[in-house]
């Protein structure tokens, strides 16, 4: 009976590393990253669940003879935060899962990151 007793244990432990899974992807809708472009004239905010939930431009940034450098600035600003975040995202996961991969368990974290 040692194999159903060790069985159970394990799936007793999936379960956990599961919940704290769910609980760390909650946790990072409330946690936030800030990216940056030039110098700070444009300034993205996401949180971590990727959600762009802000952005900054500096007047200074604004001439609407060079649109192009304004849409720069911004696409700049949006792929730092991003990054930030995928960073916070990871770690999160790893601290959750011990680093293992609970997909066969039917949770998809591929969007984690």
């Amino acid at each position: 009976m040692t194999g159903m007793g060790d069985l159970l244990g394990l799936m007793r432990n999936a379960r956990q590393m599961l919940d704290k899974a769910k609980a760390a992807q909650a946790d990072l809708a409330t946690r936030l990253s800030e990216g940056t472009a030039g110098a700070g004239l444009a300034i993205a905010t996401m949180n971590g669940l990727g959600e762009l939930v802000g952005l900054k431009i500096d007047p200074a940034a604004i001439d609407p003879e060079d649109t192009e450098m304004l849409a720069s600035l911004i696409v700049s600003a949006v792929t730092d935060a991003r990054k930030k975040t995928c960073a916070l995202r990871a770690e999160a996961l790893r601290e959750a899962t011990g680093g293992m991969d609970l997909s066969a368990l039917g949770l998809d974290l591929t969007g984690w990151v």
